[in-house]
C-alpha cells in the first residue's frame, strides 16, 4: 500500500513539474511573439523614413543602401544568433541614417520626418521593454530546466533551453554615432 501511494506521489510531482515546464516553455514564446510585432513595426516603419531622408540627402546613398540591406537582413535572419547580429547592424545603421538627418535643418523640421522618429523611437523603446520581458522569461524558463528535480523531466521530455536576445555592447553598432558639420 505505501508502495502505491509513493508512487502516486512521485506521478503528481512529475506532472506538475511537467506543466510547470510547459506553462514557462509558453511563455517564453508569448514573450518572444511580442519582440516579433514590434520588430515588424520598426521594419514597416523604415522605408517610410529612407523615403523622406532621401528627399532632402539624395546623396547619402550609402546610408540608404545600408539601412536597406540591414532591414533585409534582419526580416530574413532564421537562428537567434543571426537574428541578434542583424537587429544590430539594422540599429547601427538606423544610427547613421538619423546622423545624416542630423546635417539637414529643413530636414529636422520636416512634420513627416518628426513624426516617423518619434515612431521608430517609440518601437525601440517597445522592443528593448519586450525583450527585458523575454530575457526575464528565458531566465525563469532555463532556471527551471536546470533545477533538480525539473532538470531530469525537462531531459526526459525534450525541453531545450533559450537563448537570451541581447544587444551586443561591444560591437559597433552600439557605439555613439560621430555628427560632423
Amino acid at each position: 500500500m505505501i508502495f502505491v501511494y509513493i508512487i502516486l506521489i512521485l506521478a503528481v510531482i512529475a506532472v506538475i513539474l511537467y506543466n510547470s515546464l510547459v506553462r514557462s516553455r509558453n511563455q517564453v514564446d508569448e514573450a518572444w511573439s511580442d519582440i516579433e510585432v514590434q520588430l515588424k513595426r520598426r521594419y514597416d516603419l523604415i522605408p517610410n523614413l529612407v523615403e523622406t531622408v532621401k528627399g532632402y540627402a539624395a546623396h547619402e546613398s550609402k546610408v540608404f543602401e545600408n539601412v536597406t540591406a540591414a532591414r533585409s537582413a534582419a526580416m530574413g535572419a532564421g537562428t537567434m544568433q543571426e537574428r541578434l547580429k542583424d537587429e544590430n547592424q539594422l540599429t547601427g545603421a538606423l544610427r547613421q541614417l538619423f546622423a545624416v538627418a542630423e546635417s539637414y535643418p529643413d530636414l529636422k523640421a520636416n512634420q513627416n520626418f518628426m513624426q516617423l522618429q518619434s515612431d521608430i523611437t517609440d518601437t525601440e523603446d517597445k522592443i528593448q521593454a519586450a525583450r527585458r520581458f523575454y530575457n526575464g522569461n528565458v531566465r525563469d524558463y532555463n532556471t527551471r530546466m536546470q533545477q533538480f528535480p525539473g532538470n531530469i523531466f525537462a531531459s526526459m521530455f525534450g525541453f531545450k533551453p533559450r537563448e537570451f536576445f541581447d544587444i551586443d555592447d561591444k560591437g559597433p553598432e552600439s557605439q555613439p554615432v560621430k555628427v560632423q558639420f
